[in-house]
């Protein structure tokens, strides 16, 4: 087996962990298990799940070799039992980010028999004497049986034929090497080399910079042989390195004869026909040793034990001499370059310092003018967004400089962001009021919505409502499957469970009512309402979809309410409505109005936006709410998209959704299993 392992550009995107694992047996009862591969993602990834991926592979791991079956296959499916157990712990502790945003593949492969399971949208392809096939939907499986498992739900088998080439690629990549023909290239080889397979993949080094990805290529073959991670970054730059920099002075050493005792008494014998005898001849070396001969008996002793032990004593100090002269040379020459690389960057950082500080001088006569003049405010703000911008790699390396240098840019980068923080509204709470928290054996919630004094908090992962009612009184309601959606409608709670069923709570009454299909399987990720009217947002087709209500909670046939194709709104992560709709997608802001394209906000505030979730708004608010947990806080906007509030707090580590009471100023935030309130 030759396996390559390639990672694009696995830091460009901060809210995306991506790795692969590769597992080569190594003690007896393991090899009968064979080899274990795995490529892995999580989007939109928060700080406590950073090391998720490197814990679940070694679930996988420690459980397939550890089982005694000695079978593959009976092997993997532990080990996927094992991970199913370990992500149920996880989110029974209160911690479902990963949800929904977890991609991974596992394969093993024994002699020639394959078996892999997958969640999310890896790709797993076989090229076969120059055929591209996808193993997940066209191969001949042997043996194919479903396994009811709760995240990694199915094992499937296959055979392979010697020289068969198993890639395994993220989505992003997948595309890309489809578009550009890549995969048939690499089928074309005649040989699959990593020389050649680099030559192919250097020919889109440009555009492939731009990427993020893993991409792991099997090759079947008979030797063993794992290939070096190729990691391709935007920036080819080469880090300092003790050993390439002392190299040619360490290999003057490696050079210089090696003094040993065996050299020493090492003798040439040369045989002689006289019975019973034999010749010694020790040679001449530079210790000035007369050359002895001598006839010694079939026995022969060279050497006492003290003399050995004098001849190795000699010879342990003259090494022990060159070692601690060498020693002396590198560090000499270390701190000769440790000085000269201090001096270079504290040039380079005090020309730095000075540009900041006429950039920070500039955005001050700004501040000045930001009350009379509204532009004054921007331009402020973008100034002092690029002095940020240009002190904050100063201030990750400290390590060569003075300490009074040190303090002068930590100083700077303070002043800087407390400017910033004033200026975009930013109020960090250090102890947010903590409403309710939630017992993981009751209950474990994953979104909430606010009407009438109560709080209903639902999972797609339950097929429980549990409701909060004032001074903490709890109910649980239970349906028959579990809930997707939830919206106000009127003085109700609406709950939508796929593919078409609504549920409707009313004064502790429940009743249910069922939708018309607009399509076959749409793809509803949000619901909202706005004169009983229901909006869904179908994130795969883009469509708004209108339903209107009838009574006797009969609705309308569905309607598309979009007039043109819906280019925008195509992967769109969230949906709010007041007189217009406004769709929340990739960190931008589109507005539409009677159905049309009306206008597009890009949300310029500092700290600088990475990943939003949720916005939210309505006819009786003049804010928009918009939630961005990794940055553990919440942003509330005028609809002309000025900065009214943000709220941060290093308690919101985990937050899933939130709602707000029918007049927009009290907050509720779902951080796990507790919920904090705030006032705006």
């Amino acid at each position: 087996m030759k396996v390559f392992e390639f990672h694009f550009n696995p830091k460009l995107k901060e809210n995306l962990i991506l790795d692969s694992f590769c597992y080569e047996p190594e003690k007896g009862y393991e090899k009968k298990l064979g080899s274990l591969y795995m490529v892995a993602s999580l989007k939109n990834a928060l700080p406590q799940n950073k090391r998720l991926l490197k814990r679940l592979a070694e679930v996988l791991k420690e459980k397939h070799y550890s089982s005694r079956t000695g079978s593959a296959e009976r092997a993997l499916r532990a080990s996927l039992k094992e991970a199913n157990k370990f992500l149920d712990k996880i989110s029974k502790s209160g911690d479902v980010s990963w949800l929904g945003n977890l991609d991974f593949f596992i394969l093993s492969i024994k002699d020639s028999k394959l078996n892999f399971s997958k969640v999310g949208d890896i790709k797993p392809v076989l090229i076969r004497a120059g055929q591209i096939t996808n193993i997940e939907e066209k191969i001949q499986l042997e043996d194919f049986e479903p396994y009811p498992l709760k995240i990694f739900a199915n094992i499937v088998s296959g055979k392979l034929a010697e020289t068969d080439l198993i890639c395994v690629l993220t989505n992003e990549l997948f595309d890309y090497f489809n578009q550009e023909k890549i995969l048939k290239k690499i089928a074309k080889l005649s040989l699959f080399e990593s020389k050649q397979l680099k030559e192919i993949l250097n020919g889109k080094k440009q555009a492939l910079s731009q990427l993020t990805g893993v991409f792991l290529a099997i090759h079947f073959i008979k030797e063993k042989s794992l290939g070096k991670k190729q990691t391709i970054s935007q920036d080819d730059l080469k880090a300092f390195s003790l050993k390439k920099t002392f190299g040619p002075v360490l290999k003057v050493f490696e050079k210089l004869p090696r003094l040993s005792f065996e050299k020493l008494i090492k003798s040439k014998r040369k045989s002689k026909k006289k019975k019973g005898l034999k010749s010694l001849q020790i040679p001449k070396i530079k210790l000035e040793i007369p050359e002895i001969k001598l006839k010694l008996p079939k026995k022969i002793h060279v050497f006492s034990k003290s003399q050995k032990a004098k001849k190795i004593k000699g010879l342990s100090f003259h090494k022990n001499i060159i070692l601690v002269f060498g020693l002396i040379v590198l560090l000499i020459l270390g701190f000769v370059f440790s000085k000269f690389e201090q001096k270079r960057k504290i040039d380079a950082y005090t020309q730095e310092i000075k540009g900041i500080q006429e950039i920070l001088e500039l955005s001050e006569s700004f501040l000045i003018l930001k009350s009379t003049r509204p532009e004054a405010f921007e331009k402020a703000n973008s100034l002092l967004e690029e002095s940020w911008d240009k002190v904050l790699p100063l201030s990750k390396d400290l390590s060569f400089l003075p300490k009074e240098f040190s303090n002068q840019i930590i100083e700077l980068k303070n002043e800087i962001s407390d400017k910033l923080y004033e200026l975009n509204k930013l109020e960090t709470i250090e102890n947010p009021e903590l409403f309710f928290e939630f017992d993981r054996k009751e209950f474990i919630p994953n979104n909430l919505i606010a009407q009438n004094n109560n709080l209903y908090f639902f999972s797609p992962y339950s097929a429980n409502i549990f409701i909060l009612k004032p001074n903490n009184q709890k109910q649980i309601i239970e349906t028959e499957k579990s809930v997707n959606l939830a919206v106000r409608f009127n003085d109700s709670a609406l709950f939508f469970s796929e593919p078409d069923k609504l549920i409707v709570l009313k004064n502790e009454q429940v009743s249910e009512s069922q939708l018309e299909s607009a399509y076959q399987e749409p793809d509803f990720n949000n619901l909202v309402s706005y004169y009983n009217n229901l909006y869904f947002l179908d994130k795969t087709t883009g469509q708004i979809i209108k339903y209107g209500f009838l009574e006797n909670l009969n609705w309308d046939n569905p309607v598309s309410w979009l007039n043109k194709k819906p280019e925008k709104t195509i992967g769109a992560q969230s949906m709010a409505i007041d007189s217009s709709i406004w769709i929340l997608k990739e960190n931008l802001i589109y507005k539409y109005y009677k159905g049309e394209f009306n206008e597009e906000f890009t949300i310029n505030i500092f700290p600088e936006i990475k990943v939003l979730s949720k916005i939210y708004t309505s006819p009786n608010t003049p804010y928009l709410y918009i939630l961005e947990p990794l940055q553990k806080r919440i942003i509330i906007l005028a609809k002309d998209g000025q900065i009214i509030k943000q709220l941060q707090s290093e308690r919101f580590d985990n937050l899933l959704d939130f709602s707000t009471d029918e007049n927009g100023k009290t907050i509720y935030l779902l951080n796990g299993l507790k919920v904090y309130k705030t006032n705006l």
